[in-house]
């Protein structure tokens, strides 16, 4: 099998997968919601309630479809798409796991390797704006219009912070912009330079500071509690997809649960060593290589589902923010600690070098 034709494959996984996690989610959000509430959550829809994201999913394709007369009817079309698309193409640079051997033939669990994938990903990411943006202006109504200015100007505000926080890491990580690079430098080398750990030389060790202001960003980004103002229906009634229906609503609620699932695997990636777990290298001894390769995907995949259920856990533990506390958060504190967090590091690694 060519490697192209291996690609090709890998990016149909990755898009089934990516649709099946974000449908599953909504059922993990609402079982969730009903345990912190000491409730059942469904269970109507087959077996514990198991069928009910196939059941939400046909109830959207047969809802009517309405487009509002006075929207601008391209772009309104045109919103959900590229929010919908920029979250799926996220997911090409994540390295998924261990490299798989087939006849003497690598085979890299990653759609591209490019060496810039960090910046692919954060600037992928804000594109995703656009979408809200366009959605929000196209509906031509003046709710919509408001959760799409402050979805915007909330995740151009955070990105900022973000992307520092990123920086940090870069620097831990020699420099290298590949997400597979970095994924690679944790599973190597001994903790502090002298705890032999192996497959758990994880950069949030390093770098708890930046993985903190990392994750309050992404549940910024991703339009989460306590940063959901942007959907606040007590203010604007349903925000940016106010007027929207049927399939296009599905296409938000869907992007909007891939880009958690993304978020929580850019996390893993960058703080918690990938598809890296402690013991990778002796299982490399014992077991065939394809072998470990299957258990390194399952690693990662558990630490997407615990973010996953961090993010979650979150939205029905802490209430939402005023709109003048997530602007000053996300300025005047992460922001601040975030450019203090690079030259700390900046600092540190001159003195005692890498």
């Amino acid at each position: 099998m060519s490697v192209l034709v291996f690609k090709a494959i890998l990016v149909l996984v990755l898009f089934l997968i990516s649709l099946g996690i974000a449908a599953y989610s909504t059922y993990a959000e609402r079982k969730v919601a009903a345990f912190l509430q000491d409730r059942i959550g469904p269970d109507r829809a087959g077996p514990f309630g198991l069928l009910q994201p196939i059941a939400d999913g046909v109830k959207m394709f047969l809802k009517e479809e309405i487009i509002p007369n006075v929207s601008d009817k391209l772009l309104f079309i045109a919103g959900p798409c590229i929010f919908m698309l920029t979250a799926l193409m996220t997911s090409a640079v994540i390295p998924w796991g261990k490299a798989l051997e087939f006849g003497g033939q690598i085979y890299n669990l990653q759609v591209a390797d490019i060496n810039i994938g960090v910046l692919y990903v954060l600037g992928v990411v804000s594109l995703g704006v656009y979408g809200i943006m366009i959605g929000g202006w196209a509906s031509n109504n003046k709710y919509a219009l408001l959760g799409a200015v402050r979805a915007s100007s909330q995740m151009i505000s955070y990105e900022l912070a973000m992307g520092m926080s990123v920086i940090a890491v870069l620097l831990m990580s020699n420099g290298t912009l590949s997400l597979n690079d970095i994924v690679a430098s944790q599973g190597t080398g001994k903790l502090y330079g002298f705890i032999d750990i192996s497959g758990m030389n994880w950069n949030v060790f390093y770098q708890p500071l930046g993985f903190i202001i990392f994750l309050v960003c992404a549940f910024a980004e991703t339009n989460r509690t306590p940063f959901d103002l942007p959907e606040s229906e007590s203010e604007l009634i349903g925000g940016f997809h106010t007027e929207y229906s049927s399939m296009k609503l599905g296409l938000y609620l869907f992007a909007e649960y891939i880009n958690m699932f993304i978020s929580s695997a850019v996390i893993a990636c960058l703080f918690f060593g990938g598809y890296n777990f402690p013991g990778i290298d002796y299982l490399g001894t014992v077991l065939p290589h394809n072998v470990v390769s299957i258990i390194s995907v399952a690693a990662l995949f558990g630490k997407i589902f615990f973010f996953i259920f961090f993010f979650m856990w979150v939205r029905w533990t802490i209430p939402r923010f005023r709109y003048d506390q997530l602007m000053r958060l996300g300025w005047q504190v992460l922001m601040p600690l975030a450019i203090i967090n690079v030259l700390i590091t900046g600092a540190v690694l001159t003195y005692f070098g890498n």
